[in-house]
């Protein structure tokens, strides 16, 4: 029992040396003011932003407890995301647990951004059914400094620590390698759905692969990790790191895991390989174009995984569509202009957002369309002014009043479809507002389109 005591105390101290660098002097020391109050914000506010777009926490009460130690120590939480370095490329997909790391940046958290240089060069298989093709260490190098050049358009260089891997499961050995495989059984990793699913098929699954979440659990312990972000495909790997960080010594990191993004298609998940993806480096134009081209509904997901608004924000822009004081387009197109500004800065995004509508309408109204006459009396709402320079209108009324639908159930009935467009932007509420009269609309149900001049 003695010796092995002491080959736990002795790896527990190899971990934390060869995982310790501080990415300046004072990164990690209590950060108090003279009052004796921390420079955090309160828990409450911090778990605003942090829970924003999580899928699972594991476990909520253990990051609040922890975020409170925070506050009292000054010390801030280390916090890490791992990236294989398997492409050159990165599209948004990728960068929803860069903005979540983001998020604890910005709330005062040492983040670390961790390069798999030596993980990679096994290769992770989750959510592939074959084994996957270990990368060569050139490829691995030239992918790595092309991230490193990329995440910094989202996290800030000044305040992050950037780590390989190698650093550490390069000395393991084979010594300490079969020391740390002992800590799981083979039935264990069964347990994970990709290698169960394959092994249910009867499909091939290497050694090596076994290795990877152990190797992956280990890079907390290097990294004295409090919390470890990644997608919910990574549950596995992740609890790794908890299982080994109680072998060490540690406290258990907590987890937090985001959903998977899906691409353009709204269904699979956003992969270059699929056709569905937004790069990073595309052109403006096009960034803003592929993100016009998302659902509605869609449309709130990407506004709470890559965005920096709070949920209670997001929430708040959803309620507003709902009930129709903001139109779906408007709201879409400054998700399409935040999410372009942030990669591409705010005058690309704003020519490409103008260019975008130029386009647009100029599609719509390239037609010969029969103008219509309509008496704003006739279609408007309720409340008609809602400001001095607000009105508002029924867009059944304006249907039926244009002749484009017969009654207005079968207007109400194509508006909840999505067959409506004013002006060429899809509108899905009964009720819109004008900006005074008279007032030109290019009014189109399905096929069919007309110009409405309200007076």
């Amino acid at each position: 029992m003695t010796g092995g005591n002491e080959a736990r105390a002795a790896n527990q101290e190899t971990a934390r040396r060869d995982g310790r660098q501080l990415l300046n002097a004072g990164n990690g020391h209590p950060r108090i003011l003279k009052d004796g109050m921390s420079k955090f914000l309160p828990v409450d506010e911090q778990l605003d932003l942090l829970q924003k777009g999580a899928a699972e926490i594991i476990r909520v009460s253990d990051l609040r407890e922890r975020l409170e130690e925070s506050r009292k120590t000054g010390r801030p939480l280390r916090v890490k995301a791992g990236f294989d370095p398997t492409a050159p490329d990165l599209h948004l997909g990728h960068t929803v647990l860069m903005r979540k790391l983001r998020h604890f940046q910005q709330l005062g958290h040492t983040v670390i951004f961790l390069v798999g240089d030596f993980t990679s060069l096994i290769g992770d298989p989750t959510g592939r059914n074959v084994t996957r093709k270990p990368l060569t260490r050139e490829q691995v190098n030239a992918n790595a400094e092309t991230y490193k050049e990329q995440v910094f358009r989202i996290l800030d260089p000044a305040a992050t620590e950037v780590r390989y891997n190698s650093e550490w499961l390069g000395k393991l050995g084979y010594e300490e390698t079969i020391r740390l495989t002992a800590h799981f059984t083979v039935s264990q990793m069964l347990e994970r759905d990709d290698f169960h699913k394959r092994f249910q098929a009867e499909q091939p699954i290497s050694l090596h692969e076994l290795l990877y979440p152990v190797m992956q659990g280990y890079d907390s312990v290097a990294l004295e990790c409090d919390v470890e972000l990644g997608g919910t495909d990574q549950r596995f790997n992740l609890g790794c790191g908890r299982e080994l960080q109680r072998h060490y010594g540690q406290k258990p990191q907590i987890v937090l895991m985001t959903p998977i993004l899906e691409g353009l298609d709204g269904v699979q998940k956003m992969s270059k390989s699929l056709g569905n993806a937004i790069g990073i480096n595309e052109p403006p134009g096009e960034m803003y174009g592929k993100l016009m081209s998302i659902s509605d509904e869609l449309m709130w997901k990407y506004w709470a995984l890559l965005t920096d608004l709070k949920q209670s924000e997001v929430d708040a822009l959803r309620e507003a569509v709902a009930a129709g004081r903001a139109h779906p387009m408007e709201v879409k197109k400054r998700l399409a202009r935040t999410i372009t500004a942030g990669f591409c800065g705010e005058a690309a995004a704003r020519d490409a957002d103008e260019n975008w509508t130029r386009m647009f309408q100029q599609k719509e109204t390239a037609e010969d369309l029969e103008e219509v006459s309509v008496a704003y009396d006739d279609i408007a709402g309720p409340s008609k002014a809602v400001t001095s320079k607000e009105l508002e209108v029924r867009l059944p009324k304006l249907l039926v009043q244009m002749k484009l639908a017969a009654s207005g159930a079968e207007a109400n009935r194509k508006i909840f479809e999505g067959a409506v467009k004013l002006d060429g932007r899809v509108f899905s509420s009964p009720v819109f507002y004008i900006d005074g009269i008279p007032k030109r609309l290019v009014v189109r149900l399905g096929k069919r389109a007309k110009a409405a001049v309200i007076q």
